[in-house]
């Protein structure tokens, strides 16, 4: 009978432990994280703005309310540079981390490099306040899916763009560009008259950028047989360049069966993965 009580006091023990965990940040056991939602705040502020960015220039704060610390997403939609609009993935809410969804001015109303200038100050927007709503600076990630995916390693490979809101890129915590492209956007050329499958690396291909001191870089794209113009050989290049300039931390997953428009969904599990691995390894 004693050893009965013993047993089920160490038990007891052993789940007031479990629940309470080491990392006090975390909800009780047993309970599910609240999280709430901000919609439409403007991150590009000020006078005299013209009415496309007032219009457009806003996003949306999807974070957890009992959790401290948190990872951030800085998440861009895709859509050509030309459509879209910001939404939170499914795949990553309920899973611990803040979601801050940008829309951006779209061509070929907004000329280059318009929208790029609007994924910097989004990204610098969630550098400035995320810690006001319990998360923190150090675990900024950005990513988002095709034109977003290119937006995302643009503004983390070319580090002008945050430099001009006093920040530096490498204060990213992990990029994890979504099939973006990797050579000059085919809007951009298009602005320019260059067909799209006339392929260009300028100063507005993330190609052009590769450099060995860059934030962790998670590169994922759908099967290379079922995806756009060459997505998988120009991301693939990227990979290739990267560690050749000297680059530790450059990850490639090619997703096989997956086409470039529904390859989105089952890349989520490696996003989170991802920033789980990279938020154990660095501080907070």
């Amino acid at each position: 009978m004693l050893l009965k009580k013993l047993r089920r006091r160490f038990a007891l023990g052993l789940l007031v432990w479990l629940c309470v965990g080491l990392v006090s940040s975390q909800p009780a056991c047993g309970q599910q994280a609240a999280y709430r939602l901000e919609e439409n705040l403007p991150y590009r502020t000020g006078d005299g703005l013209p009415a496309d960015v007032t219009d457009r220039c806003r996003l949306d704060v999807y974070a957890p309310t009992q959790i401290s610390e948190f990872p951030t997403v800085v998440w861009f939609h895709g859509g050509g540079l030309t459509q879209g609009s910001k939404s939170i993935p499914k795949g990553l809410m309920n899973q611990g981390i803040a979601v801050v969804a940008a829309n951006y001015r779209l061509a070929p109303q907004a000329k280059s490099p318009a929208f790029i200038e609007d994924a910097a100050a989004a990204v610098a927007w969630t550098f400035q306040n995320i810690e006001a709503r319990g998360g923190s600076r150090q675990r900024v990630f950005v990513s988002g899916y095709s034109a977003g995916g290119y937006l995302a390693n643009l503004v983390g490979l070319d580090k002008r763009w945050l430099k001009a809101h006093q920040i530096d890129a490498n204060e990213i915590a992990g990029l994890a560009p979504y099939s973006g492209q990797c050579i000059t956007h085919f809007s951009i050329r298009a602005e320019r008259g260059i067909p799209d499958k006339q392929p260009l690396i300028d100063e507005f291909a993330p190609l052009f950028h590769v450099r060995g001191d860059a934030p962790p870089l998670l590169l994922i794209t759908g099967d290379r047989e079922l995806e756009l113009l060459g997505r998988y050989e120009e991301t693939a290049y990227l990979a290739r360049m990267m560690k050749i300039a000297g680059h530790k931390q450059t990850h490639l997953f090619e997703l096989q069966g997956f086409s470039h428009g529904d390859m989105s969904e089952p890349a989520h599990p490696l996003l989170l993965k991802f920033i789980k691995e990279q938020t154990a390894a660095s501080p907070r």
